[in-house]
């Protein structure tokens, strides 16, 4: 029997990681998302599709809290989608605003490029980019560029923890270092060696070296600022492993299980600004009600 990753086969570590066939009604979930999401649009003030780079996916919405559009130095929020960097899109995941409606947090979602049609490299540049962007432009609709947080799911968990390990004034002298002041991860991915052996990197096409510099893991928390991942206790052992491993390795990192949840009932909470973990996350952000 041929090990490919630690102790896992082949067979089982494709398994870890394919969320659709381990919840088999992950389609539901997904729809959930997506309807939800587009019901959500229609009752809230927004600003749709505002462009942060060239390309048609480099676009983000901007949700403002309580229907106000007027105001001034409001927390600032950016949430990003999960899909395993080559699926969805930010339109599925408008609702994620709502768990945020209680506060005077300006909430944003962000698209970005999906792999094949760029690699891994780019797509992370992608959202460093419309980081930079907030903390130019997000003045100009009330929001405080000095008080920026981020969320994101699954992959866009993994994108949170390289955001929160960016230099920010090595790509932009103007930036502080800590653009970002907190950030929470759901169920996010944090060590890409076990993507790049298993069968998603049909699509990805990492090899060693973009794995390695696109992994948490091998890299250093430059934000100040804490990061807390929050997994289902249902999902996988590789999970909560490269959760945990990350909070080894980052001082300023937390690993929470959260009971009862699999990979995609945990997202279902962003939508309630009473369940816990809303109540969590607006905690641990410092976003507070008006």
């Amino acid at each position: 029997m041929v090990m490919v990753y630690q102790n896992l086969t082949q067979e089982e570590l494709d398994a870890e990681y394919n969320n659709l066939k381990k919840v088999t009604d992950s389609a539901e979930h997904i729809q959930w998302y997506t309807q939800t999401s587009e019901d959500y649009r229609q009752t809230v003030i927004c600003e749709l599709d505002v462009a942060y780079g060239v390309s048609e996916m480099e676009r983000l919405d901007i949700f403002f809290p309580n229907g106000k559009l007027k105001g001034k130095n409001r927390p600032v929020h950016l949430f990003f989608h999960g899909g395993y960097w080559r699926a969805l899109d930010k339109i599925d995941f408008s609702y994620v605003a709502k768990g945020f409606e209680n506060s005077d947090a300006i909430c944003i979602v962000v698209n970005y490029d999906l792999v094949p049609n760029v690699n891994m490299d780019e797509l992370v540049d992608q959202c460093r980019q419309s980081l930079l962007w907030t903390w130019h432009h997000i003045e100009e609709y009330g929001g405080d560029k000095n008080n920026i947080s981020l969320s994101g799911h699954s992959a866009g968990g993994h994108l949170v923890a390289m955001m929160m390990a960016t230099d920010w004034p090595k790509l932009d002298h103007h930036c502080p270092v800590d653009l970002i002041k907190a950030g929470v991860s759901i169920s996010g991915l944090f060590d890409l060696e076990p993507i790049r052996l298993c069968f998603l990197n049909d699509t990805l096409g990492l090899d060693e070296k973009m794995a390695a510099n696109n992994s948490p893991l091998c890299l250093t928390n430059r934000s100040c600022g804490e990061l807390i991942n929050y997994y289902g206790d249902l999902e996988g052992v590789e999970y909560r492993s490269q959760s945990d491993r990350l909070a080894e390795k980052w001082s300023r990192m937390i690993s929470v299980g959260l009971e009862g949840h699999n990979h995609f009932t945990l997202m279902h909470d962003m939508y309630k600004p009473d369940s816990l973990l809303s109540m969590k996350l607006q905690q641990q952000l410092g976003i507070t009600k008006p």
